[in-house]
């Protein structure tokens, strides 16, 4: 381990005491907003409700007014959950399942649209492989259905976007946490604020962490630095500066394998893998910069610019099934394979946005005009490993599983060029105080080049498409809304991570995504939403190999249609909560190459709950509860293994010991649920954790 259990304790024991330890205030708990500003944009995350819904527009409109499912967790949630990843945080937020991310990287499945891409940093794609941490992050979105309009290619089902913390002019702010569990996993992390004379300001978050539980051998750590400026160049004018170094290296652990249909029982400590071989290194630079200026009279602009570089290489045996050899019913051996790959890549992204509000006629307009360009370069290769000649190895299953000597032969290598243009206008009218419309479309030209180095094949393809958006907005009142809309997106055949074309995708038309929805939002107060919406999602133009005569035609569709309910904001001062409720339905309904009509979609659970709440029953004393269930659900295509339906109940207590201190305890898996919650593939399948429980600590000075 990279340092023991006790070494953990010792170092938040010592961030402990070098606290400072004044006398109780008369109002020690800080007042937590749940829904500022009239649920407009205001550039706070406070409490636990959606605060605007800028990200799902690009305009300056209040969250109610947007006719589409938008699930916000902000700071505040973040913090009393002591969540430090981007996945932990997802697990409360019905309508997303998610993958194993072959233990290497966050992957979601969204409405039961699975991606590695639909990732995106203030408004812009962050794209790459990796797993996304929360410590420079002010609050996470995710907006349900397609969006094109917004986001472009992908996010079918929708999309995730992390909203950064920023320096905000004379903010001075020195504050800190640190937390350890049960298992020796820690984290340290800092956030220090200060102005620079009346038009400069600075911040530098900063975290460290170590990673383990209990699954054997597991272990990592994690470094992320993540300063940023902000310049006002006038009055009316803003520059927003920002640079993220993520440093992490971990264990990949890929689960275990399944035995008649489900999760292999009884090895939930056992790693399947090699200890001195599974491993994941990955470095990401992300330099950002975003100028805002106000031309009066109604009309703003803004521009930014993103580069990141990704360097990312991971090397794993994994379990590839469970056999009973012997024929007594019990599972007594396992397979194992392996492989390891590379990716290196670079992005460059721009965009820029005129928002014009005012009246023509009589008739009320937000009228958002932009256009947006990207150059993705990507390296990649991958070879796998083979046992004595051999692609698989069959092992005596055991506590610690025995994996012999292997060597590698190559698989494939790549490199690709990707080029990409876009242009974009949405109107959002107010025809009469009561009715709204949102009309829009984005033009997106997509280039790729790739070189298939193993194949020696050079594809190129060009793609060029509409995306439209409606929206029909009702309020009978300025509190309630009525909504109903439509939109769709697209996937380019190469998939997405487009690092390669075969001979077979470079003749593809993009996969298209069509939804439609309506629903309600009511805010009763403004300090708490109530939303309800019921969908339908369809996947088109998906391939299917005809097994004759081998030709590959775009017949294939699926179709995932549901309902979900949320309830986020404070329900009294004491009691703040972001609770939600999904049904989802979803079957292929035209022979895809991932199966037959009527297959049921892969790690789509019927039921999912995500359910948080926070009660203050003094200025000094509060409590949390959560609860996560997900109904049954297939791990695959293939509909053989069921990933049985689990209900997670988590807890918190929270002291505040004074008006620069408090202190918390979280225990995740309350119950001590034996539990699978994610998978990749039937055979690498996660075991939820047991029962741990985390202390930590917040100051600022």
């Amino acid at each position: 381990m990279y340092f023991a259990n006790m070494r953990a304790a010792l170092l938040f024991g010592t961030a402990f005491a070098a606290l400072p330890t004044t006398a109780l205030a008369d109002e020690a708990q800080p007042e937590r907003d749940y829904l500022p500003g009239d649920i407009v944009v205001t550039g706070k995350s406070d409490g636990y409700g959606n605060d605007d819904g800028f990200t799902a527009v690009k305009t300056p409109t209040p969250l109610i007014d947007v006719p589409q499912a938008v699930t916000a967790i902000t700071r505040d949630q973040i913090d009393d959950q002591n969540a430090t990843s981007l996945n932990e945080a997802l697990r409360f937020v019905p309508g997303v399942s998610l993958e194993t991310g072959e233990g290497h990287r966050d992957e979601v499945f969204i409405r039961g649209q699975e991606t590695t891409a639909d990732f995106f940093l203030d408004g812009l794609r962050d794209d790459a492989q990796y797993y996304r941490p929360l410590y420079n992050v002010e609050r996470v979105e995710v907006l349900k259905g397609a969006n094109a309009l917004i986001f472009g290619r992908g996010a079918g089902g929708g999309a995730i976007n992390r909203v950064s913390k920023k320096a905000r002019l004379g903010e001075t702010l020195t504050a800190g946490a640190a937390s350890v569990d049960n298992w020796g996993a820690f984290t340290l992390a800092t956030d220090l604020a200060a102005p620079v004379g009346n038009s400069v300001a600075l911040r530098l978050n900063a975290t460290y962490e170590e990673f383990d539980n209990h699954r054997d051998v597991f272990e990592g750590r994690f470094i992320g630095i993540s300063p940023t400026a902000t310049v006002a160049l006038g009055e009316v004018t803003d520059l927003v500066l920002s640079y993220t170094y993520d440093d992490d290296q971990r264990v990949v652990d890929r689960g275990v394998p399944a035995f008649l249909g489900r999760p292999l029982t009884g090895y939930d400590e056992t790693f399947f893998g090699d200890q001195d071989y599974n491993y994941s290194d990955v470095e990401a630079h992300i330099a950002r910069a975003r100028l805002d200026h106000d031309f009066g009279g109604g009309l703003t602009a803004n521009a930014a610019l993103q580069y990141a570089h990704y360097d990312k290489f991971y090397s794993n045996i994994v379990p590839s099934g469970a056999s009973d050899a012997d024929g007594d019913g019990v599972a007594d051996t396992a397979s194992l394979s392996g492989y390891e790959a590379g990716t290196i890549r670079e992005n460059l992204i721009g965009q820029a946005n005129l928002v014009w509000t005012g009246d023509t006629g009589g008739i009320g307009h937000t009228l958002l005009i932009g256009t947006e360009f990207s150059r993705q370069d990507t390296d990649a290769d991958r070879d796998r490993t083979l046992f004595d000649g051999e692609r698989s190895y069959t092992t005596d299953l055991a506590e610690t599983i025995f994996v012999p000597p292997f060597t590698f032969e190559f698989q494939r290598a790549s490199t690709s060029e990707l080029s990409t243009l876009s242009f974009y206008i949405q109107d959002q009218i107010d025809v009469a105080d009561w009715l709204q419309l949102i009309i829009g479309a984005r033009y997106d030209e997509f280039d790729l080049e790739s070189y298939d180095i193993g194949n020696d094949f050079l594809g190129t393809r060009k793609d060029d498409r509409i995306s439209p958006r409606l929206g029909v907005i009702v309020k009978p009142q300025d509190n309630l809304s009525l909504y109903a809309s439509y939109s769709e997106s697209f996937l380019p055949a190469s998939g997405d991570q487009f690092t390669v074309l075969s001979s077979t995708s470079i003749n593809l038309e993009p996969e298209t995504f069509e939804t439609l929805e309506a629903g309600i939002k009511y805010a009763p107060r403004e300090d708490l939403l109530v939303t309800a919406a019921m969908f339908r999602l369809d996947r088109k133009d998906t391939p299917f190999t005809e097994p004759v005569s081998n030709v590959v035609l775009q017949t294939g569709a699926t179709r995932v249609q549901g309902f979900e309910a949320s309830l986020a904001g404070s329900i009294t001062e004491q009691l703040h909560v972001n609770l939600g409720y999904t049904y989802l339905d979803g079957e292929i309904r035209s022979q895809t190459n991932d199966g037959g009509i009527g297959t049921e979609l892969q790690q789509l659970p019927e039921h999912q709950i995500g359910a948080w709440g926070r009660y203050d029953f003094t200025d000094n004393l509060g409590a949390g509860l959560g609860l996560v269930h997900q109904s049954s659900q297939f791990a695959s295509f293939s509909n053989d293994v069921v990933l049985p339906a689990y209900t997670r109940v988590d807890a918190a207590l929270f002291y505040t010991v004074n008006d620069r201190m408090s202190v918390q305890l979280n225990i995740e898996n309350l119950l001590d649920e034996d539990y699978y919650p994610s998978a990749h593939g039937d055979n690498n399948i996660q075991p939820g954790k047991p029962l741990t429980a985390k202390l930590g600590v917040r100051f600022e000075l």
